[in-house]
């Protein structure tokens, strides 16, 4: 057949001549696909729509090395694009390209064959196929290539490789350290880069770090940065040494050679920020290593680092931050950085960049845990308040570390007194409500700490801090729960922040928190008794239960026992309730009201009363509710009446008349609810300190007052009239007297056991005798009181305790557990 010249135009064409079965065809259609593939991706795009990728994937294993080679460079050329790498791992061609890499082949087709490989050494399933398919030896081989491009591409597919762990101990095995740092002799600056960055990955390992110093690859690295020509690669260098600091025993042998001062004055001179970066970056990492630490600090790392925070550069001194928080885990060094460096952090917490406020407070933190004479340098540095205003911050580091810098500052007194007075309760709301538990876990520790000062629990009530607090109670969080639950111990001081946080739910939370044994802990059972012991009356009411050192104050009632999940009113509330036939609520207020306790408003209600005819007052104070003005006006009104004699009592016109406006004025004044003084009690307690105080013995102290309490409340009653000891009808008469469910506990005239045992507990607790309150079934309540009992011989014995009986025999006393203490407790 006569020979034909054919022209084309059309790629279709071009791949239909790939079925050819002539050697000459095959090979000018590869050669016209790859021109044509070359000139972007489209073109590569339509090759893989006409199939040419699998008649060219036949021609791998062509016999005829021109077409084998032509049809390499086309799989090269086109494997940059996406889609078409899909396909070459679906046909698996990676293990007919590992078989172009044998040393008999054209070197066009080993920078072909290693091209493709290194591009589809991006995704992970071809790294695995290349490794199991043997194609790392083949491809360190190649490094010593005399072509620059086969060189090349077979590098930058080991860089690609060794991003898996596994291929790391693959190439260590196969020897791929000299090659490499031949390859840093290049005249090509690309080929170095990439033997750079591949050495940066490998010697992440140990193993290879070791291999390293044995092929005196240190020496060479530092030979690069030495050589100002070689600029561009110092970055990677220092990539490689920094992962080299890493290991002490590397380490020492660079300290023996000197190199570590080579190092750090090539980077004290040095102005570009990348290589300050990764320099500060790499003692980071390598300071973690306790005995790191200590080698950097006698090569007075510190001053490199602090020199860094000088610079103009964020992410320089980012790294410089990282660098001084490592440090500080050696106390040499802290103090070094302490003194010198909080200065210069301090002021790189007006900075905008959020990073470096990070940055900077995470190391402040770790400057001043444990370091009273770092924390007072930030307090001379003028800290304080930009570490309170950093708890505004948008990364929650930056506030968690911010509050833990100021937590440690208030372990001195001056800071903590300066802390306090700039609003650090006011600002640890913000993070309270934090959803980040490290920041919820910071604030709640923080409002422990400062919370032990009645003024920042003021503030922190004020502000609406209490209420975040006491959903931390909720969180999932141990951390979280503990720190809120050693919060509200410490916030549960006073009685008014205590009620506060009752109000808010926190009692319920805690019982809660403390019936499970997986949430409950110490703090919780300790909060719990905290906000309790200052709520007696709440105490009373969910315990059934005072102890001795539960000292009942004035303004306690007892409302009886309330339900679980029951809520519990305050005084307030129940005044404002209507008149029921419930149990009536005993009242405990044993102080007078006295003048220096009424509002500017009431004196000057005063001036306008003594320019009031006396009839105005009368009528005016019938209506009038609060007895300290009732005293003042009966007073007021005698003294007019002695002053002015008869001639008022001719005017009776005027005694009717009545003055609204002041009427209004007093009512408005006396909207607020105060409950009354209980005189009769305080009469109670005043006759029982003449009377029991003087008595030596205690014991004898505990039976007169038994039976004093008895007198006032009754008298003893037989045990088999109890049923008609009708203390019921009398209780329903006040409460009628009154209009109110609230009884003072002096207006009671014939009480049972739990009257009884509280007005018992009231005097024990005015003149001093310890005794308990505690409260039984139906009724029942009883005083518990603890005695020193003397044997004959006069020595002392633990005490005993004893259940106190104020109603049957007052003033007999039975020993805890025996049969006639039982028997006084229950019906």
């Amino acid at each position: 057949f006569d020979p034909l010249l054919i022209e084309s135009k059309t790629p279709a064409t071009v791949v239909l001549m790939l079925s050819s079965p002539e050697n000459e065809v095959l090979a000018k259609a590869c050669d016209a696909l790859y021109k044509f593939a070359s000139k972007g991706d489209e073109n590569k795009v339509t090759l893989l729509g006409l199939g040419a990728l699998e008649h060219l994937y036949k021609l791998l294993s062509h016999e005829d090395p021109l077409v084998r080679r032509n049809a390499v460079m086309v799989f090269g050329i086109m494997a940059s694009n996406n889609d078409v790498r899909k396909l070459l791992r679906e046909l698996d061609v990676t293990n007919s390209l590992i078989s172009q890499l044998a040393p008999e082949e054209d070197v066009v087709i080993h920078e072909f064959a290693t091209l493709c490989l290194a591009y589809m050494a991006v995704e992970y399933t071809t790294k695995v196929k290349i490794f199991e398919q043997g194609g790392l030896e083949p491809l360190i081989r190649l490094l010593g290539s005399p072509d620059p491009d086969v060189t090349k591409n077979s590098l930058e597919c080991i860089y690609l490789l060794v991003q898996d762990f596994q291929n790391r101990a693959a190439v260590r095995e196969l020897n791929v350290i000299p090659p490499l740092l031949g390859l840093l002799q290049s005249e090509y600056p690309v080929i170095q880069s990439l033997a750079l960055q591949t050495l940066e990955v490998i010697s992440k390992d140990r193993e290879t770090r070791i291999l390293l110093e044995e092929y005196k690859g240190l020496d060479c690295l530092l030979s690069i940065l030495e050589n100002n020509e070689l600029s561009d690669l110092h970055v990677e260098t220092l990539a490689v040494l920094g992962n080299c600091l890493e290991d002490v025993h590397t380490l020492q042998q660079i300290q023996l050679t000197g190199g570590i001062k080579k190092l750090l004055s090539f980077l004290e001179v040095s102005t570009v920020p990348d290589i300050q970066k990764n320099a500060a970056k790499a003692i980071a990492n390598a300071a973690y290593d306790s005995e790191i630490r200590k080698i950097l600090h006698w090569e007075e790392v510190e001053k490199f680092l602090l020199s860094l925070l000088e610079t103009n550069n964020d992410e320089v001194k980012v790294a410089a931050s990282q660098a001084i928080s490592a440090m500080c885990e050696n106390i040499d060094s802290k103090c070094v950085l302490g003194l010198q460096g909080i200065p210069q952090l301090v002021k790189l917490l007006s900075s905008d960049n959020e990073e470096l406020k990070e940055a900077v407070v995470t190391a402040l933190t770790n400057l001043t845990t444990a370091n009273l004479r770092n924390a007072s340098v930030v307090a001379k540095a003028e800290g304080i308040a930009p570490l309170i205003k950093t708890l505004n911050a948008q990364r929650d580091g930056a506030i968690s570390n911010a509050i833990a810098v100021l937590t440690n500052l208030s372990l001195q007194e001056p800071s903590r007194a300066s802390i306090q007075s700039q609003g650090i309760m006011s600002a640890l709301v913000g993070p309270l409500r934090s959803t980040n538990s490290q920041v919820q876990s910071k604030a709640a520790f923080a409002v422990a700490t400062f919370a032990c000062d009645a003024d920042a629990r003021a503030e922190l009530r004020n502000v609406g801090g209490l209420e975040p607090l006491v959903e931390l109670l909720h969180s999932r969080n141990e951390e979280v729960r503990r720190n809120a639950c050693w919060a509200v111990m410490v916030c549960g001081s006073d009685e008014v922040t205590a009620f506060e946080l009752c109000r808010l739910g926190a009692l319920d939370i805690l019982e809660e928190i403390n019936l499970s044994t997986k949430r409950k802990n110490k703090f919780s059972e300790a909060a719990l008794e905290k906000l309790l012991d200052n709520n007696l009356s709440q105490k009373y009411s969910r315990m059934g239960y005072l102890s001795p050192s539960n000292i009942i104050t004035n303004g306690f009632y007892d409302c009886g026992q309330v339900k679980h999940g029951g809520k519990f009113l305050s005084l307030e509330e129940l005044s404002k309730q209507e008149l029921t036939d419930r149990r009536a609520i005993i009242f405990i207020n044993a102080k007078p009201q006295e003048r220096e306790e009424m509002s500017p408003t009431f004196h000057l209600s005063l001036v306008k009363l003594s320019k009031c005819p006396v009839g105005e007052l009368v009528c005016l104070n019938l209506d009038f509710r609060e007895y300290s003005i009732l005293d003042k006006c009966i007073i007021f009104f005698f003294s007019v009446r002695k002053g002015k004699g008869k001639k008022e009592e001719e005017k009776p016109k005027e005694v009717i008349r009545v003055a609204p406006t002041i009427l209004e004025e007093i009512k408005l004044e006396n909207s607020h609810w105060v409950p009354p003084p209980d005189f009769v009690l305080m009469d109670y307690i005043n006759d029982a300190s003449k009377t029991i105080l003087p008595i030596t013995s205690t014991r004898e102290q505990v039976v007169a007052l038994a039976q004093f309490v008895a007198d006032r409340m009754g008298g003893p009653v037989e045990k088999e009239e109890l049923h008609n000891f009708c203390w019921e009808l009398d209780m329903s008469e006040i409460e009628f007297d009154l209009k109110s469910n609230i009884v003072p506990i002096g207006k009671i005239k014939r009480g049972t056991f739990y009257h009884r045992a509280l007005l018992f507990k009231v005097i024990a607790d005015r003149i001093g005798i310890g005794c308990s309150l505690v409260r039984g079934k139906y009724n029942r309540c009883w005083n518990e009181v603890k005695l020193v009992e003397y044997t004959p011989k006069g020595l002392l014995l633990p005490p005993q305790e004893y259940v106190v009986d104020v109603m049957f025999e007052p003033g007999c006393l039975f020993k805890q557990g025996s049969a006639k203490a039982d028997q006084y407790k229950r019906i």
